[in-house]
């Protein structure tokens, strides 16, 4: 197949465009050039950014995609930037969307009132009500451009909607493994190098779940659900499984990175303000993903531990270039430990 990837150098998407690459497709991925990935070389490159892609329109006609995957659709007028411009050129376009649609990530971040929903969330579960989740969130001065505009709601009805070019809806977990920007592990990890004896978590959060899926994996259901044309039209959510929960997660970690201490599971208001949740831990986010597993055959890659090895390994040698104080401040988690 020919499949033009919109993004490409990115943590998940360099990982599909090695997958889609080995698989035998043409690709030609289109980028800012701001992130830098070892790609193959027989990939095509077009360096651009979204609002510059009427202009590339000769160029995309002479490598005739059949599929469009867009990576990084961030609200809707990206999604309607991609329609337009691939319309009567590829057959299909994929988009990349979250599990944050969900009226359990409004529940969640409390922004939505209401009871728990009950999980495993299918494709058909309540959306969110409320639109652009993070407008207006965090201290003043902190919003970031994309935090306005960002609502992957709105990429789904564009990308959904459109008479003439049909698209596919993936929503992915929390993912992680090798690049990972937010260095998702590191706050555990970094404990356990430190050879902590303990690691404190909120009761609550110690019982929460939350879907996860390991880079490699999620690029494999991106890929099938690129070059499968039984995804036209459907929306699938991708996940690991079994969804673990928080304390099961670092137990798990542990086991791998050689830490033998103690989760130590305490009550809100036990922890002082900088050890609480900010979230509800009522709302577990948990996504049923037997869709794409019953229609596409997607499946797991490796075992978790080995893909948390691969993940330590290399967040051992890249750490964070800026660390959070709060993550060694041992003092306070020493007095908490011997109080009780």
């Amino acid at each position: 197949m020919r499949v033009l990837v919109i993004g490409g150098t990115g943590f998940i998407s360099s990982v599909v465009v090695h997958q889609l690459y080995r698989q035998g497709h043409s690709i030609m991925i289109v980028h800012r050039g701001q992130t830098q990935a070892e790609l193959p070389a027989g990939v095509q490159q077009a360096l651009a950014k979204r609002t510059q892609l009427p202009d590339y329109l000769q160029e995309f006609k002479q490598f005739a995609p059949e599929v469009v995957l867009d990576m990084i659709p961030n609200g809707e007028q990206d999604a309607q930037t991609v329609m337009q411009a691939f319309e009567g050129i590829a057959q299909r376009v994929v988009a990349i969307s979250s599990g944050d649609v969900y009226r359990a990530y409004g529940r969640l971040i409390g922004i939505e009132p209401g009871p728990a929903d009950p999980v495993p969330l299918n494709e058909q579960a309540p959306l969110r009500e409320k639109l652009y989740p993070y407008r207006d969130r965090g201290a003043a001065g902190q919003q970031q451009e994309w935090m306005q505009t960002y609502e992957k709601i709105l990429v789904e009805r564009t990308v959904m909607s459109h008479p003439r070019l049909p698209g596919t809806i993936l929503r992915l977990p929390m993912v992680y493994g090798p690049r990972d920007g937010q260095h998702r592990l590191f706050p555990y990890l970094k404990r356990m190098d430190d050879h902590r004896p303990a690691i404190i978590v909120e009761e609550g959060t110690a019982h929460w779940r939350w879907s996860r899926g390991y880079v490699e994996h999620v690029a494999a259901a991106v890929v099938l659900a690129v070059t499968d044309p039984r995804a036209t039209g459907r929306i699938y959510n991708v996940g690991d499984e079994p969804t673990l929960t928080i304390a099961q997660w670092i137990r798990a970690i542990g086991d791998v990175a050689g830490w033998h201490g103690t989760i130590v599971s305490l009550p809100q208001a036990q922890l002082p303000e900088a050890l609480r949740s900010k979230i509800n831990t009522n709302q577990d986010l948990v996504y049923n993903t037997a869709r794409i597993r019953q229609e596409l055959g997607y499946q797991e890659l490796v075992s978790l531990p080995e893909a948390l090895a691969q993940t330590i390994a290399w967040q051992r040698a890249s750490p964070p270039s800026a660390i959070d104080t709060d993550l060694s401040d041992y003092a306070l988690e020493d007095a908490v430990l011997a109080e009780v």
